[in-house]
Formats: C-alpha cells, sequence, structure tokens
C-alpha cells in the first residue's frame, strides 16, 4: 500500500473522529469519492490502526442507525419550502 494512501487513511480516520461526519460529508471534505473513503475506513484502516478502526466502525454504524431520520428531515424541509 503507498505510503500517501496510509496518511489519508488515518486523517480521515481523525476527521470522522472529531467530526462524527458521514462517509458522503467526508468525501466531500477531501474532495474524494464515497467509495473511496469507504475502502479506506474498512479495508485499509484495520490494516493499519486496528483499534482506530474500531472508533471509527462505531461513529459510522451510528450515523448508519441514524441516516433514515436525517432522509425524512430532508424531505420535510425540501417540501416546507415549496409551500
Amino acid at each position: 500500500m503507498q505510503n500517501y494512501i496510509r496518511k489519508r487513511a488515518v486523517r480521515i480516520a481523525h476527521h470522522i473522529l472529531q467530526t462524527s461526519n458521514t462517509v458522503r460529508q467526508t468525501a466531500e471534505v477531501f474532495g474524494i469519492s464515497k467509495s473511496t473513503v469507504h475502502k479506506d475506513v474498512s479495508e485499509r484502516l484495520p490494516r493499519i490502526n486496528r483499534d482506530l478502526a474500531e472508533q471509527v466502525r462505531g461513529i459510522l454504524d451510528k450515523n448508519k442507525a441514524e441516516r433514515h431520520i436525517r432522509g425524512g428531515e430532508a424531505t420535510r424541509q425540501k417540501y416546507a419550502c415549496m409551500e
């Protein structure tokens, strides 16, 4: 694995821990795809730092559990503007 990929995976992990951002939000901040963020934290990070990977997994699992709430709120706001 290239050194810059390792550094990116660790930077992404620290960003997610500090902000609790979703994969989509993190991808936008770093200017990369959601797929790259997901691959970095789910496949590459456990090989680099297992403890850090477990902490990030906890946040991503929480975000996934709350995803239906965020989606519902976005729809509510969308249609509130149309009234």
